[in-house]
């Protein structure tokens, strides 16, 4: 898949209503700077269409990114961020939960998790929140730069160990070298084109 044309599309906050969308919706989620903000832009070959920051929990709305005038990319609020009051936690969470049961256009979620680390709490209930919400979600285990080459596989193995599947797709990811953007290119196609 070649993405020519990439604009964000709608932007949804705690009261907004959810747009009703007419194309297939991709949906990523993680936690606060795991590095969804420079997937979607690695993604789209854009330096600044979704905003990276150095300060976590910085996405606070859904973010509906309009791609190639076929299909959305759905950008969920970053969870797991310690200095957000638990207020606010939990009203990101009545956010992801109402998209999640409500889109009648979302074809699949990619669930971030960060390849250094094994999966925290977090993701482990994010994984089991999507299963339970009837998706078997792809984990995109970012930052694959940041390891040796030799560790790739071990810590794949680790991520699926915590999040309890040995059959989940994993596919390692580097904003820096563009390391898997193809291969989560052609699975969106191939995921859209069903």
């Amino acid at each position: 898949m070649i993405v020519k044309n990439a604009e964000l599309a709608t932007v949804c906050g705690v009261t907004s209503k959810l747009p009703e969308n007419d194309m297939p919706e991709i949906a990523f989620a993680g936690k606060s700077n795991v590095g969804k903000s420079s997937l979607i832009n690695g993604l789209v070959n854009r330096k600044s269409l979704a905003r990276t920051s150095s300060q976590p929990g910085k996405t606070q709305t859904i973010n509906f990114y309009e791609i190639n005038h076929e299909m959305y990319f759905v950008d969920l609020p970053g969870y797991g961020y310690a200095k957000v009051s638990k207020e606010i936690k939990a009203k990101w969470g009545k956010l992801i939960e109402r998209y999640l049961n409500n889109s009648k256009q979302l074809k699949a979620i990619f669930l971030l998790v960060d390849i250094r680390h094994e999966p925290s709490a977090n993701d482990v209930d994010m994984y089991q929140w999507v299963l339970a919400s009837g998706y078997e979600p792809i984990i995109i285990a970012t930052k694959a730069d940041k390891i040796k080459r030799s560790q790739l596989l071990k810590n794949i193995k680790i991520i699926k160990e915590k999040l309890g599947s040995k059959d989940i797709t994993v596919i390692p990811f580097s904003a820096q070298t563009k390391q898997g953007k193809e291969e989560i290119l052609d699975l969106i196609e191939e995921i859209t084109k069903e």
